[in-house]
């Protein structure tokens, strides 16, 4: 039995292959049910975002899973094989299981550090044990992963510092206003960036979302995503007095906000903070507002320095993470080659006690009768030659179980024991 990993990411193949390979929910019953139903294979996953589509095994030791899973892509896809092979990577029992461990904490990611990606493999996993091609190495493996992710998350900071710009702006507004409960939000523009900041603003505790542009209908349409309201465009700064936070996306050729605009505001909120974030380019807010006390005015490059020194800190905790997840793959592969050798202990035991009770059995009746005692007395010494017997090749095979070649030491103990008879 061997443990695979096969497929491709956003590293080894352009997007274009990727969503030709990708599978959906409702794809995913046959898929998995054709793939299981292949030679040599005995539990099957596939993970399929937008970023990779693989395929996770357990399998026979003679299976060519490398083979199978490209031929597996290109029938249940419709795809021509050249389109497939260039662009897999394959991975085998230790890498299989370290991949696994990578992808499943965010290691392995586009954003390292992102949240998302073991969502969608704990989602993967369902459909899998609900379609039954999970139920044992491979299943194992898969809960061993989300227990490690679990542990890089909790025991390192690679998720805590925010590596997409509307993020940062988010983040940047909790270190101003400590909590976002009750912040008034005010978008002007309804680009795709300020559509981001807003999500996460309203997730984060944001009360209320206004938005004014040009366009009333695209206003209208964005509000209705948070269930805000608009603010007519040509009297927006009539009400920035009541906003907290101000997102600026406009595609207007000059500034939408001065420093006397904001200083009148500034009076109006009698001195109470109000961050500006002005994601336009050009830009929509005059950079003199930062001159303003309890003003805090972000631009995108700001924001973009923040990110990039975000990420540099994530990837000084992906060293760690990648330590947590040497040490786990060792303990994991422990464990599945302990399972290996269980039944081989299990029969070995089994026989040592059959020869026991037989020679036993030959041997009572010349004995005559035995007193409780002298029964006693012969079990336990019986019982202690057979364990004596046992004690060095279960050792053995418990020694063997992590070494490439313990599976032919399992071999010769079934043989010189004749556990197969």
């Amino acid at each position: 039995m061997k443990l695979t990993v096969t497929g491709l990411n956003h590293r080894t193949a352009p997007v274009e292959v990727r969503e030709r390979l990708a599978f959906d929910a409702a794809a995913l019953p046959a898929a998995l049910k054709a793939l299981r139903s292949r030679d040599g294979v005995q539990e099957a996953l596939i993970l399929s975002t937008c970023n990779r589509v693989e395929v996770a095994a357990a399998s026979e030791d003679h299976a060519d899973m490398r083979t199978i899973v490209a031929e597996f892509f290109a029938a249940s896809r419709r795809v021509a094989p050249d389109l497939v092979q260039p662009h897999l990577y394959h991975h085998e029992n230790r890498e299989a299981v370290r991949h696994m461990f990578r992808v499943a904490a965010s290691l392995d990611s586009m954003v390292v550090g992102e949240p998302q990606i073991l969502g969608q493999m704990k989602a993967a996993y369902a459909a899998a044990k609900a379609h039954g091609t999970l139920g044992g190495p491979l299943e194992t493996a898969l809960t061993a992963a989300f227990r490690v992710a679990k542990r890089v998350r909790s025991e390192t900071g690679i998720g805590r510092s925010a590596v997409s710009v509307s993020f940062a702006a988010v983040e940047l507004a909790r270190e101003i206003f400590g909590s976002l409960a009750g912040k008034k939000v005010l978008l002007i523009g309804a680009g795709k960036m300020s559509e981001l900041a807003a999500r996460y603003l309203h997730r984060s505790g944001a009360s209320q979302i206004f938005v004014t542009n040009r366009t009333e209908d695209r206003a209208v349409e964005l509000a209705r995503l948070f269930g805000g309201s608009t603010i007519p465009y040509h009297a927006f700064l009539s009400r920035l007095p009541e906003i907290d936070i101000l997102i600026a996306s406009s595609g207007a050729p000059h500034y939408l906000l001065r420093k006397e605009d904001m200083r009148r505001v500034i009076e109006a909120r009698r001195n109470r903070p109000v961050f500006l974030i002005d994601i336009a380019v050009p830009r929509n807010i005059d950079p003199a507002i930062n001159e303003l006390d309890h003003v805090f005015l972000y631009d995108i490059d700001d924001l973009e320095r923040v990110v990039e020194a975000n990420r540099r800190e994530r990837l000084k905790e992906a060293e760690q993470a990648e330590e947590i997840i040497a040490q786990e793959v060792d303990r994991l592969l422990e464990r599945l080659k302990a399972r290996e050798v269980a039944p081989t202990i299990v029969s070995l035991q089994q026989q040592l006690e059959q020869w026991r009770q037989a020679e036993l059995e030959r041997v009572r009746s010349k004995l005559g009768t035995l007193t409780p005692q002298q029964q006693e007395a012969i079990e336990a010494l019986t019982r202690g030659l057979i364990n004596k017997i046992a004690h060095a090749p279960i050792s053995e095979l418990r020694r063997q179980a992590g070494t490439p070649d313990g599976m032919q030491t399992v071999e010769l103990i079934r043989r010189l024991f004749r556990l197969d008879e």
